[in-house]
């Protein structure tokens, strides 16, 4: 079965944040943090993910997506602080990541 994400990255707690949707979340992240997935991102250095969701269908994931983008700031960082209220980076937390991987 093939699996979809939407995800939200942050420069830093409570700092910039972007939301995206992928096929791959492991390459996608990978991408943000060598600076060649988006300008944006690169930019303003976003690369700690810190909300993920997994969705079966992509048209789901990109409503999502679009529904997130549309939100006000302070609705995206509460629900990132549902599930993690401390801005964790979960990218180390990922199946098939290191456990040692960083920036």
């Amino acid at each position: 079965m093939k699996s979809y994400w939407v995800y939200i990255l942050a420069s830093a707690p409570r700092g910039t944040l972007y939301v995206g949707v992928t096929n791959g979340l492991i390459r996608r992240i990978d991408e943000h943090r060598a600076g060649t997935a988006s300008i944006f991102t690169r930019r303003y250095k976003v690369t700690l993910l810190v909300w993920f969701q997994e969705f079966a269908d992509v048209r789901e994931a990109i409503q999502r997506e679009k529904t997130i983008k549309d939100w006000r700031r302070d609705w995206k960082v509460n629900l990132i602080e549902r599930e993690n209220p401390n801005w964790v980076d979960l990218y180390p937390t990922l199946p098939g990541v290191s456990p040692n991987a960083q920036l």
